[in-house]
């Protein structure tokens, strides 16, 4: 595919929309395994984007990076009755080594809470030890049957977050103080409103006490779960017998938490901000923030280009830049090319900017002559650096003010089945899983989260009546 090919328009068809601009914008491919990815160059840059904002979150935090093997031995899993259930369905199982068979068969990790309570049940033995704070970069295995590049392979590339504390409270703090960690990376660096809020019952991960979430919408008004925080309690330090010996020299076990965010991130980055010319990327995460686009027809003038460009360079050498001077395309090509590459801002030069002293700047975030004008090359570091600013805000502005056109507060049953059709419903709900069984089943769509901020008084739940204490968002998701 190539730039001049259009995209499906995402109103028309925005799951094929999604599909091709992935693949033609370069940030990942089909593997040969049946729903695994290859994530290319350009995708792999945005994910490492990705990966710097949140490390250094991770580490101002106080937590610190380790690896743990890819292989866990089958016992382990099933040492925790509701985490084996839960992962059953999604598990790839090694029984051959070395060309014999294993006495027992190992996991290719889904998820590594197992093997790092055992490893902890070795490296825990007073409260002096705790609390432990690790977090591992890699990549784990879910059998999923149904595979959306970035949303939803099974293989994928994430960080998972473990950590064990003395007390309840502590363990509690930190799944909160993770999950706003990563409200706050997706708000400030990826530019998507998400809202902060605990899973129900029947949406918790396999055993956990209480699950928390980071939803955000996507273009279609679909959500999204961007990223999760999990509270198990003493469920795993009982599993594996991560115990210490308190203050009072008394045994205990120790509280555990886990959280993680993944390669759908990249997608959510996507399906957010893109149009129907392709990605529209914010600045802070973008692999090029900023593209420069030499133009000339002769060697002469080439020469007088080029060397302005190379001065620009140097002024410019804090950006992620890049100099497009391919001589087998059109200026054009490479406009087209930029454009559905999401790159937040263009610089233009031509002989009449090198007479005049200027450069076109075009912005991505705006459409045609809306997103161009005209600037001095004096001082054009300030210039790219307030542009880069304002396109960062105007892309959280814009998704946040879609959110908000796209949520209803339905009065009855009815018209919450109409809402769920295309947009979230922020309803009052008693919490019963038959009522939530009850709304998926009709409508399919399910609870995203109870967020953290309510409005407060109690109302009638939106499915039976009956009295309600909390509101809740629901919605179709990916």
């Amino acid at each position: 595919m190539t730039p001049t090919d259009k995209l499906p328009s995402r109103q028309e068809n925005f799951s094929e929309w999604y599909n091709q601009l992935v693949l033609k914008a370069e940030l990942a491919d089909y593997a040969p395994v049946r729903g695994c990815m290859v994530v290319r160059p350009y995708g792999w840059a945005l994910w490492e984007n990705i990966q710097q904002a949140l490390d250094s979150r991770f580490k101002a935090t106080g937590h610190v990076n380790a690896a743990f093997p890819l292989l866990i031995p089958m016992s382990f899993l099933e040492k925790e009755r509701e985490h084996v259930e839960g992962f059953s369905p999604e598990l790839a199982v090694v029984t051959i080594g070395g060309g014999e068979k294993l006495e027992e068969p190992l996991i290719v990790r889904p998820t590594s809470e197992t093997i790092i309570g055992y490893m902890y049940s070795k490296w825990i033995k007073s409260y002096r030890d705790l609390p432990v704070l690790i977090n591992q970069w890699g990549n784990v295995v879910r059998w999923e049957m149904r595979t959306r590049l970035f949303l939803r392979t099974l293989e994928f590339y994430w960080q998972e977050g473990h950590t064990a504390h003395a007390t309840s409270d502590e363990a509690m703090e930190e799944t909160l103080r993770m999950l706003g960690v990563y409200a706050d990376m997706a708000i400030k660096e990826a530019a998507i409103p998400v809202v902060q809020g605990v899973k129900s019952d029947k949406e918790r991960f396999a055993g956990a006490v209480q699950s928390y979430t980071i939803e955000a919408m996507m273009g279609d008004t679909r959500a999204l779960q961007a990223g999760t925080s999990h509270f198990f309690g003493q469920k795993f330090a009982q599993a594996f017998d991560i115990q210490f010996l308190d203050w009072n020299n008394q045994m205990q076990y120790a509280w555990t938490t886990s959280w993680g965010l993944s390669t759908r991130m990249v997608g959510a980055i996507i399906m957010t901000h893109g149009d129907d010319q392709g990605l529209v990327l914010p600045p802070n995460l973008a692999p090029y923030q900023v593209v420069i686009v030499p133009i000339y027809k002769d060697e002469d003038e080439r020469h007088r280009v080029m060397e302005v460009v190379d001065r620009l360079r140097q002024e410019l050498g804090a950006y992620r830049l890049k100099i497009d001077d391919r001589t087998e395309v059109t200026p054009g090509f490479k406009f087209n090319d930029w454009e559905m590459r999401g790159v937040p801002l263009r610089l233009e030069i031509g002989p009449k900017d090198v007479e005049k002293g200027s450069v076109a700047l075009a912005r991505r975030d705006l459409p045609g002559r809306a997103g161009k004008s005209f600037v001095p090359q004096a001082g054009l570091a300030q210039q790219v650096q307030e542009t880069l600013d304002s396109i960062q805000s105007s892309l959280f502005e814009r998704a946040l003010k879609f959110r908000q056109a796209n949520t209803f507060e339905p009065g009855d049953y009815a018209e919450l089945q109409q809402v769920l059709q295309d947009g979230w419903a922020y309803v009052w709900w008693c919490q019963k899983p038959e009522c939530e069984a009850r709304i998926k089943e009709d409508t399919r769509a399910t609870s995203r989260c109870i967020p953290l901020e309510q409005p407060g008084g109690k109302g009638k739940c939106v499915v039976c009546g009956e009295a309600a204490s909390v509101k809740a968002y629901f919605a179709r998701a990916y």
